[in-house]
Parts: C-alpha cells; structure tokens; sequence
C-alpha cells in the first residue's frame, strides 16, 4: 500500500479489526519511510446485482426502491416501517442469494407481494393491482376471494376479516375476546 504523504510502498499494520456492519476489515497502517498513520479497508469485491426490467432495460438493484413500492402500498394503513424494511431486506437477500448478477424485475416484484401478503391483505391488493396492470374489476375479485374465502389468509390475521375491526398485526378481532385464532379457533382447555 503506497503511503499517501511520501508515496513509499513500504507500510505496517499497527492494528485490524471487523467494521461495524462486518462487512469490511479496518486496518491502520503505519509508513515506514514518514511515520505517517492512515487507515484502509478491506471489502470483499462485489459485481452490482443487476434488474432487468419488462423493457430489457437493465438497472441497478436498489432496496429503497423496493422499500417505496411498499410504503405506497401502506399509504394511510397501520403498518410499522421497521416491518416494511425488514420485509424489504428479506426480499433483497433472497434476490441475492438465488441470482448471481442479473434477476428478472417479475421475481422481485413477486417476492414483494409474498411479503406484502404476509404484512398487510390491502396493501398486498393494492401493490398487486399495480404491479400486474389489473385493467378491470374483476381482476381485483380474482386477487381477493381466496383472500375472503381464507385460504389466502395471511399467518398474522389469520382468523380476522378487515370487518372484524382488527388490525393486521393483532390477529384478533374485538368480538372474540381478543383470543388468537378467532372465535372458531382453538381454545386452551378449561376456557369458556
């Protein structure tokens, strides 16, 4: 490593050490020719993961932009953004543990309608009519009966209906005692 005062190659590492994230290793180095203290890093190299879109354009992944398609979603909902970007983190690991340099932008938008599903039922229905240019009402119909029919239920609102009053994360609607799984799920023993 060239020394950034005297330009001399001739260095040592006084001390190393992992960054915060873990991702880079931190070492100061000591020139031996000027005596100069400076620091360095090393990371490990990386190609940019690369989206292509329905056009065949091809664009950088960017997580903030899976994490505004989102947010849009929730506009006006009751939905935690810590929730949103570690849905929105989760999408971008799997995009990069399933796909070396280059991911289709269908799969990305189909992983964020499987987290969507998971955190909110409207905002999954709003980001779906989007994202798959619903032209007509009954492509939203289509979208919702395994929805209200319950087979598409998500885990955290699994025996609520958005009637029942309850919000997504609760699971529980206030006309069944708050009790988990609804008013025709299990029951602990000895309960009323």
């Amino acid at each position: 490593m060239r020394c950034p005062r005297c330009k001399a190659d001739n260095d040592r590492v006084v001390d190393s050490r992992a960054s915060a994230d873990g991702r880079s290793i931190r070492r100061r180095r000591e020139c031996a020719a000027c005596l100069l203290r400076y620091t360095t890093y090393e990371r490990v190299e990386s190609t940019p993961l690369r989206v292509i879109k329905k056009s065949g354009e091809r664009v950088r992944f960017d997580r903030d932009r899976v994490l505004g398609g989102m947010l849009r979603a929730c506009e006006k909902l009751e939905v935690p953004l810590d929730d949103l970007e570690s849905a929105a983190a989760r999408v971008e690991a799997r995009v990069q543990e399933e796909y070396d340099r280059e991911v289709p932008s269908t799969v990305i938008g189909s992983l964020v309608m499987e987290e969507l599903h998971k955190i909110h039922h409207v905002a999954y229905v709003r980001f779906a009519s989007v994202y798959r240019e619903f032209k007509d009402a009954s492509q939203f119909l289509d979208e919702l009966r395994p929805i209200l029919e319950g087979r598409g239920a998500a885990p955290r609102d699994a025996g609520a209906s958005p009637r029942d009053g309850a919000s997504p994360r609760d699971g529980a609607s206030p006309r069944d005692g708050g009790e988990r799984g609804g008013a025709g799920g299990p029951r602990r023993e000895g309960a009323p």
